[in-house]
C-alpha cells in the first residue's frame, strides 16, 4: 500500500530529527592522528599552587649557569593558577632563599620529573608572554636521563623561549657537542600583528624519531633530523623527556632589565597538552626503519 505523501513526509522529519544528534556528535570527533596523553588545565582554586601531582617547583637563586637574576620561589606571589590559568609572576624585590643566594627579582620555575615524562608525541601550551628587556620565559622539555647522564647528554627541546622583543621567539636544541651558545637554534618573526603579549597563543612540538618540528600557532618554525646536527655528534632525542616552566630575570643570552623593564610581569599558561600517536605501532615501525 502506497502511504500518503503527508505520512511520508512526517517520517522523514522525525528521521532527520533523530540523525541530528548524531552528526553533531561527529562533529564534535575530529578525525585527528593525535590522542591526549597528559594535561593540565590550570582550573584549581584562585591563589592555589599548581597541582603537586603533576608538577613540582625549583626554587633558589643560583642562576642556573645562565647568569639568571631572579630568585625562584614556591610562593603563590610567584606561582599561582588563577581564572584558569598558571600564572607566573616576575617580581623586583630584594629576596634571599634557603641557599642564602640575595636576588633583586623573584620568579617562578615547574617541572614534571618524576610525575610525568614520554618519548614522542605532541607537547602544546598555549600562553601569553610577558616583553622587555631582560625578560626570558620558556616552555621546554628535558631527557629525563638527565641525573645519570648530566647535560647536554640528556638532550633538551626548547619549544619556545623568547627575549624580551614581542614579535620573536626562539626554539632550539641542545645535546652533546650543540650545547648553550651552540644549540641548533631557529629564530621566528611572528606573522604581522602579532605578538607574544597581546594574545594567547598556541606553542608546540610534534616529536618522532628523527623527526622535530616546531610550531607557532599553525605555522611551522623550524623542521630537525639528525642531518642538522654538527658532524661528529649524537642526536639524543630518542627517549623520554620531562616539561620546564619558568619565566627567568636576566641571563648571558637577554642581558639584564634596565629602566625601561616593568615589573611585576606575568607569564600565563591556559594550559599544557601532551599527545601520543593513535597508531603508535607506525611510529615504531619508522623507527625499525631508520636503524
Amino acid at each position: 500500500m502506497t502511504e500518503p505523501p503527508s505520512l511520508h513526509r512526517f517520517k522523514l522529519a522525525c528521521l532527520a530529527l533523530l540523525l541530528v544528534p548524531f552528526a553533531a556528535a561527529q562533529a564534535q570527533q575530529p578525525n585527528t592522528k593525535w590522542q591526549l596523553t597528559w594535561s593540565d588545565e590550570f582550573n584549581g582554586p584562585n591563589g592555589s599552587s599548581p597541582d603537586p601531582a603533576k608538577w613540582s617547583f625549583e626554587t633558589g637563586g643560583s642562576g642556573h649557569g645562565n647568569n639568571e637574576q631572579e630568585t625562584y620561589t614556591s610562593r603563590p606571589a610567584n606561582v599561582e593558577q588563577r581564572d584558569g590559568n598558571l600564572v607566573i609572576t616576575a617580581r623586583k624585590e630584594d629576596f634571599t632563599g634557603k641557599d642564602n643566594i640575595p636576588r633583586h627579582y623573584t620568579s617562578g620555575r615547574i617541572r614534571t620529573l618524576g610525575h610525568f615524562a614520554q618519548a614522542y608525541g605532541r607537547f602544546e601550551a598555549r600562553m601569553k608572554l610577558p616583553v622587555g628587556k631582560g625578560i626570558w620565559p620558556a616552555f621546554w622539555l628535558l631527557g629525563e636521563d638527565i641525573p645519570q647522564v648530566g647535560w647536554p647528554n640528556s638532550g633538551e627541546i626548547d619549544i619556545l623561549e623568547t627575549i624580551g622583543a614581542p614579535d620573536t621567539m626562539y626554539s632550539t636544541l641542545h645535546g652533546p657537542g650543540y650545547s648553550g651558545a651552540h644549540g641548533i637554534s631557529q629564530k621566528f618573526t611572528l606573522p604581522p600583528g602579532e605578538a607574544v603579549d597581546s594574545a594567547i597563543h598556541t606553542y608546540a612540538v610534534e616529536w618522532a624519531p628523527n623527526d622535530i618540528k616546531f610550531y607557532f600557532d599553525d605555522h611551522l618554525v623550524a623542521h630537525r633530523t639528525p642531518a642538522d646536527l654538527p658532524p661528529g655528534t649524537k642526536w639524543v632525542y630518542d627517549h623520554p623527556f620531562f616539561i620546564i616552566l619558568n619565566f627567568a630575570v636576566g641571563g648571558y643570552w637577554p642581558g639584564l632589565p634596565d629602566a625601561t623593564t616593568k615589573f611585576p610581569q606575568q607569564m600565563l599558561v591556559d594550559y599544557v597538552r601532551v599527545y601520543s600517536l593513535k597508531h603508535p605501532s607506525k611510529m615504531q615501525t619508522a623507527k625499525q626503519a631508520e636503524q
